[in-house]
Parts: structure tokens; sequence; C-alpha cells
């Protein structure tokens, strides 16, 4: 009976939820360039979490620093200003990017000396300015 009652509580739920994260309007141009950067932190924080496994510390600091630390901010700066994403963010939004890059040279930071448990300690500060950003904002 209990099986039941939850399948229909289940099938009584709308079949889509209603997005209430903030609309991000950004040109065609700048949502493919932020989707295939988003991608591109997707593989660098699944390479670090990777290297932390295997107790390479200083290199997910590495791979921390290059692909999503301060190092790697600007990177848009050279495409036409309809394919940068950065300038047509809200300001909020662009902010938890700015402090993604931070927090990953921050984690890079406390990896580069070899101390695991500060680098895994740091690591939430990183991964979280993603959730933050993807539980806000979107950008259709």
């Amino acid at each position: 009976m209990k099986k039941l009652l939850l399948i229909l509580a289940f099938l009584a739920l709308p079949a889509t939820a209603e997005d209430t994260r903030q609309f991000a309007q950004l040109t065609p141009q700048a949502q493919e360039t932020l989707r295939q950067e988003m991608l591109d932190n997707l593989l660098a924080l699944n390479e670090i979490l990777t290297l932390m496994a295997a107790n390479q510390v200083r290199e997910a600091g590495q791979v921390a620093e290059a692909r999503l630390g301060r190092g790697a901010m600007g990177k848009n700066a050279r495409l036409p200003f309809e394919a940068r994403p950065g300038p047509q963010m809200p300001p909020e939004m662009h902010n938890l990017g700015r402090n993604s890059h931070f927090a990953a040279s921050d984690f890079a930071r406390a990896a580069a000396s070899g101390d695991r448990d500060q680098a895994m300690a740091l690591l939430p500060a990183l991964t979280g300015t993603c959730v933050t950003c993807h539980a806000s904002y979107r950008t259709r």
C-alpha cells in the first residue's frame, strides 16, 4: 500500500517545475562561449579531484591554477564583444565567476605547499562558487 501511495504522490507532481533562477540574457555567441568554458571547467575539476584522490596534491594545484585560477581570467578578452559572456552577465553572476578564479588560486597555493588537509579544506570553496552560480542563474 505504501508503494502505491508513493507512486500516486509522485505522479501528482508537476512534470516540470518552474525554473526560478535569474535569467542572464547573453547573445547566442556568448552562450556558446560560456557553455564551452563550463564544460572545460568541469573537466578541470574532475582532473583536480582525481589527482587529489591519488594524493598528487601539488599536481592538482597546478591544474587548478592553470585552468581555473587567476591565470585563467580574461581568456575571452580576445573574442568579439558579442562572444564574451562576462560583460553581458548580471554583475552578481560575474562576481561569482571572478570569485571562482580566486578560490581556485587559493586552493592552488595550498596544494603547492603539499599540505593535502589544507588543500582539501579549500576545495569546497572552489566547487561552492560553481554550485551557487548554477543554482542562481540560467542562460536559457
